[in-house]
């Protein structure tokens, strides 16, 4: 097994030496206490206007690329990868803050775990990262942890390793900084793909932070929620949508315990009571975004992970039978709500109802409205899934039975699988689907 380091350096003229001598004089450490038995170095000299080239230049046991024009830390560590010839491939930051020798438990851990990418991560006890940077790394790394459901500590470490043959499944990554917490978070993001950590140890960099604490901070923040609504979109609007709904039980709370035990609302919680509306209707929309993107991803993903307990009650509320029992349910209650408004309106051309009733009669209707537009929709995608397989089959018939028996012995299996996982995840089967 082969370990193909990547360092990539931009204006790294005070560290680049020290940083290659390490590396490779950990040769030895590395292929001892680890699977590889061969490795290779390779610095990419992204755009660098010092001496960075020129010192790395004299180093014949490393392969130098070198860019003309800076194009991102990101883009050099990719374009390594490309060079790169190991089964392993691994990068880690110029800068002299991690230590090249440290590859040998990474690449063991990888290995021994089956995992796709190993970290070490900044956040042990043997950390010296300075205290902004650490507090930045925890808040991203619960946001991370929250949206993936998978526990992670270090998002962003600039010492990983990763297997070659993911690489594909974690592309397209971006090329500046933000590459690493946009790589952490497609891994997390994807039930096939592993992440293992190990903590390292971390010292103060050598030279000037490349770093901008305000700026990237905020840019890793939007990749870590841009990754989350490309390939988990339905977790994160189902959070979104518990953050609503749970908000607005809290502030109707007391307007609530007022009603019960005196039978009247105050005038001046005509505020609280609107805002719960907004919240209600915001909640409503967002778990019909989170149900629809589950039903997509069930169809556009070829592996699918068994679905929670609260997703499946979702799913089965989000259907024409639970559409018709909410509408049973929420009529009688609109009735009492605004019943008699709407008699005394059309008998007598008055309405004398408490503006509360009207507030939380329109959120009824609302998330009703809601309810039953996603189950249409949803079926209407159950619908032209099915209609497309069965049109795909008729083509697939109509080139002959020879054409047709090869296939089906092509395509047999992966079928029986897919209904096999339907009917494990709460679906119908497909040729059952449709209105």
């Amino acid at each position: 097994m082969k370990l193909s380091i990547v360092i990539p350096a931009y204006n790294e003229q005070e560290a680049i030496a020290s940083i290659i001598e390490r590396t490779l004089a950990a040769r030895g450490t590395i292929v001892a206490g680890s699977p590889v038995d061969n490795l290779e170095v390779i610095v990419v000299s992204d755009g660098s206007t010092d001496r960075t080239v020129e010192v790395a230049s004299g180093y014949t046991d490393i392969h130098l690329i070198v860019f003309e024009k800076n194009r991102g830390y990101g883009a050099a560590i990719k374009r390594g990868f490309e060079e790169a010839s190991g089964e392993l491939v691994g990068f880690l930051d110029a800068d002299g803050t991690c230590d090249p020798a440290f590859f040998a438990p990474l690449c063991r851990a990888i290995v021994e775990e089956d995992a796709a990418v190993a970290i070490g991560s900044r956040m042990g006890p043997q950390s010296r990262m300075p205290r902004i940077r650490r507090l930045g790394n925890r808040i991203y790394a619960l946001l991370l942890s929250l949206l993936s459901n998978k526990p992670v500590t270090d998002t962003a470490s600039g010492m990983r390793v990763i297997r070659r043959d993911v690489l594909h499944q974690l592309y397209p990554l971006p090329d500046g900084l933000h590459f690493t917490p946009a790589m952490s978070a497609r891994v997390l993001m994807d039930e096939r793909l592993s992440i293992v950590e190990c903590p390292m140890p971390y010292e103060e960099r050598i030279g000037e932070s490349k770093l901008h604490v305000v700026r990237d901070g905020v840019r890793f923040l939007r990749t870590i929620f841009e990754m989350s609504l490309m390939w988990q979109p339905a977790r994160l609007f189902a959070i979104a949508a518990l953050v609503c709904l749970a908000s607005m039980s809290l502030l109707a709370a007391y307007p609530l315990e007022m009603w019960l035990s005196e039978g009247r609302i105050r005038e001046d919680m005509i505020y609280r009571l609107l805002f719960c509306f907004l919240l209600g209707t915001c909640g409503a929309t967002l778990l019909s975004a989170a149900t629809l993107c589950d039903l997509l991803q069930h169809y556009w993903q070829t592996r699918r992970p068994q679905r929670t307990f609260l997703a499946l009650t979702v799913h089965r509320l989000y259907t024409l039978r639970g559409a018709m029992l909410a509408t049973a349910a929420a009529l009688p209650v609109l009735g009492w709500l605004i019943g008699r408004g709407v008699w005394t309106r059309i008998t007598g051309g008055y309405v004398d109802l408490h503006w509360s009733r009207v507030v939380l009669a329109g959120l009824v209707a609302f998330c009703l409205l809601q309810m039953v537009v996603t189950v249409l929709v949803a079926n209407l995608i159950r619908f032209h899934t099915t209609r497309k397989t069965a049109l795909a089959v008729q083509s697939r018939t109509a080139k002959g039975p020879r054409s047709m028996s090869l296939e089906r012995s092509l395509i047999g299996p992966q079928t029986a699988y897919v209904k096999l996982r339907d009917e494990k995840q709460g679906f119908p089967s497909r040729n059952r689907q449709g209105f």
